[in-house]
């Protein structure tokens, strides 16, 4: 029997056949349809009591987040994870990085809370704020768990159980999933948390997560034995690239993605802070305004009138090196 005809997987993969082979998974289908679902019929329930939830919310959480979990599972993707090494890192990487990063964008915890009844919203609120997510979005604990999920799956035989049996492959895109959207939710703030961190803590983290998804992607490179190398081998596919050029591509694949999916984070945090800077300025003129006030009612009346407050003085009016400089007051000799 020759190579081609013990060949049992699917056609040769062509960029026509990149946009029409589509597969189902039951697994993720059944979680994807719960989480939407429960997204927009609590969606509803907030607008529905006279609530608000913006439309960019749901948009990331239901068609970039959910969208693109259905894209790395169920498109070319998922027909071709268990022939091609470096489709099935493409699909690794979009589940722990991509996907994760939008529903943590959809803010599913603010919506919980918005749509619970008063009773209920406060226990939940208790747990959110608990001892144990104030564990799980410790900086540490999520950025551990992204970096290290990659390389146990791809240095452990793990690897290999996950393209062998399907109830081990379904478990592993899970778990992928939720370790992810835990990273996110700690570095992204979108949602209630224990303890908020500055916005530098995490693109800090992000460049340093950078790093070992280099890191990783050079290993895989420069590896001398491909990892599943006799699973690969076994296939006997009868088309593509071999298993080493495979396996190289697997490699550039992961570190390509994983550092241009850090790219629209960074925009996000950029943004977020951004926000914030103008909420605290705001925060900053109303109590001036509050003070200049409060000193116009306190001050003296000259000829049935109220005494206008001095004007704040310049900052650098008292300056003391500027204002020796300037003459516009008392500086050092």
């Amino acid at each position: 029997m020759n190579a081609t005809a013990a060949y049992q997987g699917p056609p040769e993969l062509t960029l026509v056949r990149v946009f029409t082979e589509w597969t189902f998974d039951p697994v993720i289908a059944l979680l994807l349809i719960l989480l939407g679902a429960w997204y927009v019929l609590a969606m509803r329930r907030v607008r529905a009591a006279g609530g608000e939830w913006a439309v960019s919310r749901a948009v990331n959480f239901l068609g970039l987040g959910l969208g693109s979990a259905v894209l790395a599972t169920m498109s070319f993707v998922g027909v071709y994870d268990g022939v091609l090494f470096w489709v099935r890192a493409l699909q690794i990487i979009t589940l722990l990085a991509i996907t994760p990063m939008f529903l943590a964008g959809g803010a599913p915890f603010t919506l919980l809370l918005a749509a619970l009844p008063e009773d209920r919203r406060a226990r939940a609120e208790r747990a959110l704020r608990g001892r144990f997510a104030r564990l799980l979005t410790f900086p540490p604990v999520g950025t551990v768990l992204l970096i290290l999920t990659p390389w146990v799956l791809y240095f452990t035989p793990l690897y290999e159980l996950v393209l062998r049996n399907g109830a081990a492959d379904a478990a592993a895109k899970v778990a992928i999933l939720a370790i992810g959207f835990l990273y996110f939710w700690a570095r992204l703030q979108a949602d209630p948390m224990p303890h908020e961190y500055p916005h530098l803590v995490s693109v800090g983290i992000t460049f340093a997560e950078a790093i070992f998804d280099g890191a990783l992607g050079l290993a895989l490179i420069f590896m001398t034995h491909p990892i599943a190398a006799s699973y690969y081998a076994s296939l006997h596919r009868p088309w593509g690239p071999s298993v080493r050029m495979d396996h190289v591509i697997g490699g550039g694949v992961l570190w390509m993605v994983g550092d241009l999916a850090g790219l629209p984070f960074l925009g996000a945090l950029f943004a977020r802070m951004f926000r914030q800077d103008q909420k605290d300025a705001k925060a900053i003129d109303r109590e001036l305004d509050a003070q200049a006030a409060r000193e116009r009612a306190a001050a003296p009346a000259v000829d049935g009138r109220a005494e206008e407050p001095e004007m704040m003085r310049p900052w650098w009016e008292t300056d003391p090196v500027l204002s020796k400089r300037y003459g516009t007051g008392n500086g050092p000799d």
